[in-house]
């Protein structure tokens, strides 16, 4: 797999580059390697994906910073897309791709639904009533993800104006067919060498319009309102990890489905303990008495719970010793992974008299040689 590039150079700018220029460069980059002008090219679309994912970070206030200087390893754990999962792509070039329709097929076509972007994560079949899904992005911490969480989350989301039950047509209106597109919902828009097929403004793909809006919606069929619900989080969530919620996002119109809400879980990391899967790994001091002569020692494990650690007599630096089942709790199984303790001997930076004395002595015994051979890459794990 090759390594990723660096986001100035796929946008072919510098680090001084204002957001004028990010936007210019990107828009050369996006019609050049646009799907529907390279239908079938499975490298334009690649290039297409790059660029949008390099504008998507550099665009962004928060994340560009964080990018310039801690690199990609800095924006882990943050989310592809912007607050709400709304692509900046999407609504800045909206000019040229489409507003609500072209380009946010393409991008669920490319990236995946779930994205606010209108796409439906359940795989079941969309018409032009259909609500958007939205995408949530919620950061818990590396604890609440190893044995499970429950979480409130409140977001926007379209709900059925009351007064006109999805329609957006007040009492005695009729529907007519769309002026603009001519009943087809789509309007075809130069741009360039090639013709992109867009959703109709006027209709929003529908094909017909009402000749009297409902007054409470203006016409939408649905109103924003602010949602808060409580959300179950499974224990053993993996950084990354999307959570669907069936019907949680955007209403239908005229009958059509909800959309849903997929929440995107982003876990914080932790200042003692990482993981590898369901296996829990953590570092642990002793002394070189303690490594040379064996001991026993406590240490809490992430859940609090004090676990005994039997120290054996010779061993060495970083080396890791097993304890079982004290890991990350299996999802759907009563089953854990395994806690790895990995042992680091510490060596005194000052030492009293006595100390100095007894090291003296037990070199004298050990007759350490002046002239070691090189370890082998094997020999070291």
């Amino acid at each position: 797999m090759s390594a990723k590039r660096d986001y100035y150079e796929v946008l072919g700018i510098d680090k001084s580059a204002d957001k004028d220029a990010i936007k210019k460069a990107y828009r050369k980059l996006a019609v050049q390697y646009h799907p529907d002008r390279n239908p079938g090219d499975k490298a334009a679309e690649e290039k297409f994906k790059e660029a949008t994912e390099a504008y998507e970070v550099l665009s962004d206030d928060q994340k560009r910073p964080i990018y310039d200087q801690y690199g990609f390893a800095g924006l882990d754990g943050m989310g592809g897309g912007s607050g709400g999962g709304y692509s900046h792509a999407f609504h800045d070039f909206s000019d040229l791709f489409g507003g609500s329709g072209g380009f946010s097929d393409i991008f669920e076509n490319l990236f995946g639904g779930g994205f606010g972007f209108g796409g439906s994560s359940s795989g079941r079949t969309r018409n032009n009533n259909d609500g958007a899904s939205l995408r949530y992005d919620l950061h818990i911490d590396f604890k609440e993800a190893v044995y499970g969480c429950k979480k409130d989350i409140t977001f926007r989301r379209d709900e059925q104006c009351p007064e006109c039950h999805g329609t957006g047509g007040a009492s005695g209106s009729s529907v007519k067919t769309c002026p603009t597109c001519g009943g087809r919902g789509q309007v075809g828009r130069s741009s360039g060498f090639f013709v992109v097929q867009q959703t109709c403004p006027t209709c929003r793909g529908k094909g017909t319009v009402i000749d009297k809006p409902c007054s409470s919606c203006r016409g939408s069929g649905v109103f924003a309102k602010s949602t808060t619900m409580s959300v179950k989080i499974p224990a053993g969530v993996e950084n990354g990890r999307r959570l669907s919620i069936h019907g949680m996002g955007n209403a239908g119109t005229n009958g059509g489905n909800a959309g849903d809400l997929i929440i995107v879980v982003n876990v914080r990391s932790d200042r003692y303990f990482e993981r590898d899967g369901y296996d829990l790994y953590c570092a642990v001091p002793i002394s070189i008495s303690q490594a040379v002569l064996g001991a026993n020692v406590e240490i809490k494990n992430l859940d609090g719970k004090t676990l005994s650690i039997k120290i054996p007599a010779g061993i060495q630096h970083g080396k890791f010793l097993r304890v079982r089942d004290e890991g990350v709790p299996v999802e759907g199984s009563s089953k854990k992974g395994d806690l790895y303790v990995k042992i680091m001997v510490q060596i005194p930076a000052r030492l009293s008299r006595q100390q100095v004395a007894a090291m003296e002595s037990f070199a004298a015994l050990e007759k350490p040689t002046v002239s070691p051979e090189l370890l082998t890459r094997e020999s070291l794990g």
